[in-house]
């Protein structure tokens, strides 16, 4: 059998590490990883159950690739893994006639036998099973300038249109001495930022103890999360240490001076909001008001004046009337957001949700989440310009997609930031950090010129 894998991500960051985990381990078994579809003789599609949009895509894409095998074209096995199959289960393979296998969220390393089992003429496998995480070292592919690291699975919070808890399971922790092992081996490969993940990730260490056995913080830190950014910042040869989503109560005095006092922690927070109003915050059971968001917010702020905050917003819940809306458009106005991503809101099957009526018409939601994008856009422009002049230092993370004759790379607010090579910075390769001259300024990203 053709032995070249493609993969085909839909979803969060978390997503994207697990297919890097899934490549590197497929890996270890023989195969190889293609660069492009045409040149896979087995293609999975690593899939996503936030929204009911990131099903459809991977649904289509799966029918798509199955029918092409029906014509006698590539690919020869079909496979899904991910939180699509986790909450599907078997009805995955009634919407998909002819797929060959679908593995779960926590069922990555099965991912070869099913490829040999599909090759030799057996369809239909489904593995769902919650054991089977693999640690993260070793499932990394060297080199890349900036890393993902997971520290956290699962979620307890139960949001109440969030499909998180039945996909992922519930909060799991993973142990700090783990965590700093699999950050060690990525900085001897050549990362230099590495982003903690987490689907509450200041909850990392509250239910299980990931401290155990080992010495006490020499920085004082009592906290688990703040903790773990001070041994990872004491790492040599690391330059960057972000991490992301967070949540209101996990915005501590302590979280507070880690931003301060631990110099490889960059200045950026992505903390979803959701909502500017609180009685559909209250439905959305997020656990927290405006006011207590507000002063999680200000906490940090004080501690770090230059601290960029991203966020996330749904607009659309059932029952947000327009008064509802106008709250969350005057909180983003106010909170002066470096970024936020704008969703409409979906029902998921399951979540608590899914029982209130979906009163807000499809064209309604539209409207609202231009209205919010559009406002969030002129934020941002504005941000951006007030960088006009300025030097930034900037890690760089290659060439520019569009135009190779230029670098590409990002703040430590995390602002993607493009500038032109030259004679001065011809010897800048990635992974270096530069000083950059802001000269121009657009809603995402800045254009200047090395110093």
């Amino acid at each position: 059998m053709n032995k070249q894998v493609f993969i085909r991500t839909y979803g969060c960051q978390m997503n994207e590490r697990d297919s890097e985990m899934l490549a590197a381990l497929l890996r270890r078994e023989g195969f190889g990883i293609a660069a492009r579809e045409s040149e896979a003789g087995v293609i999975l599609v690593n899939t996503c159950s936030v929204r009911a949009k990131a099903e459809e895509k991977a649904l289509g894409k799966l029918r798509l690739l199955v029918d092409e095998r029906k014509k006698g074209r590539r690919p020869l096995v079909v496979g899904a893994v991910g939180c699509m199959v986790q909450r599907l289960k078997d009805d995955i393979f009634r919407l998909v006639p002819g797929l060959d296998f679908a593995l779960g969220t926590a069922r990555l390393a099965a991912a070869a036998g099913a490829i040999r089992m599909a090759a030799s003429g057996r369809g239909g496998i489904l593995e769902l099973s919650a054991d089977g995480i693999e640690p993260g070292p070793g499932t990394h592919f060297p080199g890349r300038v900036s890393a993902f690291i997971n520290i956290l699975y699962g979620c307890d919070r139960r949001c109440s249109y969030c499909v998180v808890p039945e996909v992922r399971g519930p909060e799991r922790s993973i142990a700090a001495r783990e965590i700093v092992a699999e950050a060690c081996e990525l900085v001897r490969g050549g990362t230099k930022e590495i982003i903690l993940l987490g689907q509450s990730i200041l909850s990392y260490g509250r239910k299980n103890d990931v401290w155990a056995g080992e010495k006490e913080s020499p920085g004082g830190f009592k906290e688990p999360f703040p903790r773990l950014l001070e041994a990872l910042d004491s790492i040599e040869g690391l330059k960057r240490l972000r991490f992301m989503s967070s949540h209101p109560s996990g915005c501590t005095d302590e979280l507070a001076r880690a931003f301060t006092e631990l110099p490889k922690v960059c200045p950026h927070i992505h903390l979803p909001l959701q909502s500017g109003s609180d009685r559909i915050l209250k439905l959305m059971r997020r656990g927290y008001t405006f006011a207590e968001y507000a002063a999680a917010v200000g906490r940090l702020r004080a501690a770090v004046p230059g601290l960029a905050l991203t966020s996330d917003v749904i607009v659309g819940f059932p029952s947000e009337s327009e008064e509802d809306f106008s709250l969350t458009g005057k909180v983003l106005a106010e909170m002066k957001l470096t970024n936020a991503f704008i969703f409409k809101y979906s029902p998921r099957p399951g979540t608590r949700a899914a029982g209130l009526a979906d009163d807000v018409s499809e064209s309604e939601k539209m409207r609202r989440n231009k209205i919010i994008l559009d406002e969030q856009n002129k934020i941002c422009l504005e941000l951006n310009r007030r960088l006009a002049g300025r030097e930034c230092e900037v890690l760089v993370e290659g060439n520019s997609k569009r135009n190779p004759g230029r670098w590409t790379g990002r703040t430590a607010t995390n602002i993607i930031t493009v500038f032109e090579k030259s004679a001065r910075n011809g010897a800048c390769r990635p992974g270096d950090l530069i000083r950059v001259k802001i000269n121009r300024a657009e809603e995402q990203t800045l254009y200047g010129t090395p110093c």
